[in-house]
């Protein structure tokens, strides 16, 4: 289910799209359903993205020269673009790291909430 726009879930999720996407090209390239099915799998459930607001993000992400789609072709599988992080989509990767780091930070200080 994904959160209705305005809420807070879907603002957080909005403003995480794209750290998460690079975080999961980082190791190795992925096609679109791949990250999807990843997202969601690595969040237990509480993260889903469509392949309709995937889709977009991978493809302007693309356009700025952060990752590099390219078309595979498998034996009796239908054709598929992988997207892999460009030098600059690791650079934005480690900048992105950090200030989410200090984000979590600055919350948790507010909040109280702390994490192991």
């Amino acid at each position: 289910m994904t959160p209705p726009p305005g809420t807070p879930d879907h603002e957080w999720k909005k403003g995480s799209a794209e750290l998460l996407v690079l975080s999961l090209l980082e190791q190795e390239a992925r096609h679109g359903y791949d990250i999807s099915k990843l997202i969601e799998t690595r969040s237990a459930g509480a993260l889903r993205f469509h392949v309709t607001s995937l889709y977009p993000l991978l493809y302007r992400l693309e356009a700025r020269g952060l990752v590099q789609g390219c078309w595979v072709e498998k034996p009796q599988q239908r054709r598929r673009r992988y997207y892999s992080l460009t030098p600059a989509g690791r650079k934005l990767l480690r900048a992105q790291r950090k200030h989410w780091q200090n984000f979590v930070a600055a919350i948790g200080r507010i909040t109280g909430i702390e994490y192991a």
